[in-house]
């Protein structure tokens, strides 16, 4: 069962490649390759459970928030063109 699992996950990364290859914008690569990031966090949390090792879902955690803080700051990158600036702030005047 955990093979079939561990197989469906590994279609979806392959469309998700496809996705990030074959994008319109840029906006479609970066969350295709989030969508990867996060399909990769599952594979690793069925294979540490499939082989008996819990501490394999410690790794997927931590690859998760690299995952999540690197997609940011990429969308920051692209959307500003340097990760220094700050959004731009309201003035409260309508």
């Amino acid at each position: 069962m955990f093979a079939v699992s561990a197989a469906a996950v590994l279609v979806c990364m392959v469309l998700a490649m496809l996705r990030a290859v074959l994008g319109p914008t840029a906006y479609d690569r970066v969350l295709a390759l989030n969508n990867i990031g996060t399909k990769t966090v599952v594979l690793i949390a069925v294979l540490g459970f499939v082989n008996g090792r819990p501490d394999f879902l410690d790794l997927a955690l931590a690859y998760a928030l690299i995952n999540f803080i690197g997609t940011i700051a990429v969308l920051k990158y692209i959307e500003y063109g340097d990760l220094g600036v700050s959004a731009p702030r309201e003035t409260g005047t309508e």
